[in-house]
């Protein structure tokens, strides 16, 4: 590699097509005799159905048929497949289990239980609305902790122990013993999500807003009873997700089961309120940390301790210490998981599962730690930073959290913290500056590519990977121009087709350190093609060696002449030199991957008005080596500004009688707008982690969130002595009584 287009800041090669409207997202299909479906939702979070009663629904005008558990199609399970690197290009997963339509049951506020087909969409919701339910309500679990009170905790598994971390606290000078909660948190993607269905032959195709076509073409092969070569699943262009569209949902089975039915397309497009039920939230969470050091600051137990809500139908685990077990050295460590069944939609992921709220809860243990050993918070965490992956008791393969606190720490001007709580003044406002150290792991997945070089000089990248809005489709091109020497422009990139080579989720910040290998093999692969061609007899080079020839700026060359790849294409009459490749995925198991970082953070409260706020955040990333540094420090920048929707507005409030969402839109569910957008600083370290592959990339759409609502919470104990421990932070819990702790 050797053309510098890896590393280089390219603007999306598909940027224009979104800015202009000429990307097309699944609600924008039409086609041909397309039926229009509305669904209807359940107004109970408990019971059973004991009647539907669809005649006025039918008398609306355009209706063709309603849909519910008494009259749908035959459908299969699909078998629960674990998700890991090996199996999530064959598995079929599904974030709901349960069949929609399945039975009677009502499992939560918003479950799907009718479903209207008609000509359009006017028709379809109307008709939805005139069918009426009757129900035999049942009794309602409706947050965590009534799900404590009623119910039996649930082993989630993924735990960890080493040492003898009780022992260790009770001796310990210094220890903290809190508990941490956070909310539901819902995703809220810009692109509802949506399906466009219909059969041909048998044959199933789908568009669909998913972050992962081939596992949704796996999981509907098998819902169908069909094998996966008669399901094709598009999603060319995805209005984001933030793990919401990882897997599939009961509307995407529904709206297939109705194209089948209808014999004809079927539009199906979740509705805003039923976003934050049927596909899927951040779930509740309440975690203990009991950390304890001794004199010198150094940690010596650490015991995080979590549960979070699930629902009835479906087992999730949050695993918020799955970062605790690694990220400092400490001999003594605890970490366990478990869940309690409520009546909510099931949880899934959400950027960082697990890491977002953990990371809160250690971080924010970790300052109050510091604080009691009378201890910088930086200088602390410099003191116990883990040399070593001490949870598998390997080495890293690469870590540069230090360098990333320190210079985070001198670009935010840490210096200039006076330690006094409310000490800082600017103005009619309280300064507080906080500071969290930020981690994700570095996982890669196996995944195909096919390339073509086409003899009109241009180049075509083929790969069933999905671009969320991310910049794969940039730095897909990136790749083989790095190898071809092609300019961008000339590079023709198709993601995001379950019949294209497969790939996996985009997810986990797997997808750049699993797809980039596997383009960049197919294109050598490609490149393979040409020499050969060029050295056979008739062609440019005959009689050289194909290994003494090189790619260039789109030419072949052996040092004395260049001959353009298109005439050596041309002189066989070939359309094409073709290069697929598979890559496996594997990583070493002789070292830890993991990516490290550090946020600071400023925020400012006004004591006059009520008024909180963050003022600036300064982010020193560890990811391994960076591919595009501006798409790069886009996926920090809205990873931050999620971190700032967790640490100061959002929470998904249920009614604590019956279950329901009160603030199922986005009028009411509080998100961060222009106007509460900080100042933001990302400094990218670039240190290629070449033990992890060839580019040395590791993930970094999740690593910006994680810890960001820790260091906002720690600047507000800074700014106002307020140690709040129930996120969001509100006006309300900071004007309690000084001295009281909100939890």
């Amino acid at each position: 590699m050797n053309n510098q287009a890896i590393g280089a800041s390219a603007r999306r090669i598909d940027g224009r097509l979104k800015v202009t409207g000429a990307a097309p997202y699944t609600a924008d299909r039409h086609l041909s005799g397309m039926l229009h479906a509305y669904g209807v939702f359940s107004t109970v979070a408990s019971g059973r159905i004991t009647a539907i009663d669809t005649d006025e629904a039918r008398r609306v005008p355009g209706v063709v048929d309603v849909f519910h558990h008494e009259r749908f199609l035959p459908l299969y399970r699909a078998q629960k497949s674990p998700i890991s690197a090996t199996t999530i290009l064959t598995a079929a997963i599904t974030d709901e289990h349960r069949l929609p339509f399945e039975d009677a049951n009502v499992y939560y506020f918003g479950q799907f239980v009718a479903l209207v087909v008609a000509d359009t969409f006017e028709h379809a919701r109307e008709a939805a609305y005139r069918v009426k339910v009757s129900y035999a309500p049942g009794k309602v679990v409706a947050n965590l902790e009534q799900g404590l009170a009623a119910g039996k905790l649930r082993d989630g598994g993924r735990g960890h122990s080493r040492g003898a971390p009780a022992p260790a606290f009770d001796a310990a000078p210094v220890k903290v013993d809190a508990v941490y909660h956070t909310p539901v948190e819902t995703h809220t993607p810009m692109e509802m999500h949506a399906s466009v269905a219909w059969w041909s032959g048998g044959d199933l195709h789908l568009f669909e807003a998913s972050q992962g076509v081939v596992v949704h073409r796996n999981t509907l092969a098998q819902i169908f009873g069909l094998t996966p070569e008669r399901v094709t699943v598009e999603a060319p262009y995805i209005g984001s997700g933030f793990g919401s569209k990882l897997f599939l949902w009961p509307h995407s089975v529904a709206a297939c089961a109705a194209a089948r039915l209808s014999g004809r397309p079927v539009k199906l497009v979740v509705p805003r309120a039923q976003m934050f039920t049927t596909t899927g939230q951040r779930p509740e969470t309440k975690q203990r940390l009991r950390v304890s050091a001794n004199a010198d600051g150094r940690i010596t137990s650490i015991r995080h301790e979590s549960v979070n809500t699930t629902s009835f139908i479906e087992q999730y685990v949050e695993n918020c210490g799955g970062m605790t077990s690694s990220v400092y050295a400490c001999p003594n460590v605890l970490v366990s998981h478990h869940t309690i069944e409520v009546h909510r939609g099931a949880p899934t992921s959400m950027r960082a599962p697990g890491a977002a709220p953990g990371l809160f809860a250690l971080e924010s243990a970790i300052d109050e730690v510091a604080l009691a050993c009378r201890m910088d918070p930086v200088q602390f965490r410099l003191a116990n930073i883990s040399t070593r992956d001490e949870s598998t008791n390997l080495p890293w393969s690469s870590n540069h959290m230090r360098e990333a606190i320190e210079q985070g720490a001198q670009r935010f001007g840490w210096h200039k913290r006076d330690p006094r709580i409310g000490s800082m003044v600017v103005g009619s406002e309280i300064a507080g500056y906080g500071v969290a150290v930020c981690n994700w792991d570095a996982w890669k997945t196996p995944a195909e590519a096919r390339v073509q070089l086409r003899s009109d000089g241009t180049a075509t990248v083929v790969c069933a990977i999905q671009d969320i809005g991310t910049g794969t489709y940039t730095i897909a091109a990136q790749t083989v121009s790095e190898l071809t020497g092609l300019p961008l422009d000339r590079i023709d990139v198709r993601l995001g087709d379950s019949s294209f080579p497969a790939a996996p989720v985009s997810g986990g910040s797997w997808a750049t350190a699993s797809v980039l290998p596997a383009i960049a093999q197919a294109t050598r692969n490609a490149i393979d093609q040409l020499r050969t061609l060029a050295t056979q007899e008739g062609g440019a080079f005959a009689g050289a060696k194909p290994d003494d020839l090189r790619l260039q700026q789109g030419r072949l060359t052996d040092g004395k002449r260049t001959v353009d790849y298109q005439s050596v294409l041309s002189a066989q009459r070939l359309a094409s030199a073709d290069g697929h490749a598979r890559t496996d995925g594997a990583a070493s198991d002789k070292v830890s991957f993991m990516s490290f970082g550090a946020h600071f953070v400023e925020v400012r409260w006004d004591p006059g008005i009520s008024r909180l706020r963050v003022a600036r955040v300064v982010s020193a990333i560890d990811v391994g080596r960076v591919i595009n540094p501006l798409t790069a420090r886009n996926q920090v920048e809205g990873a931050i500004v999620m971190g700032v929707g967790m640490a100061l507005f959002e929470a998904t409030e249920y009614d604590p009688r019956n279950g329901i969402p009160g603030n199922n839109n986005c009028a009411e569910y509080v998100m961060p707008v222009h106007a509460d957008q900080p100042d933001i600083d990302v400094i990218l370290l670039d240190y290629p982690d070449l033990q992890f592959n060839e580019f040395g990339a590791r993930g970094i759409g999740e690593i910006g969130i994680t810890g960001l609502a820790a260091a906002v919470a720690n600047g507000v104990y800074h700014a106002t002595g307020r140690r709040i421990r129930d996120l969001p932070i509100t006006m309300e819990k900071l004007m309690e009584q000084p001295g009281r702790v909100a939890a």
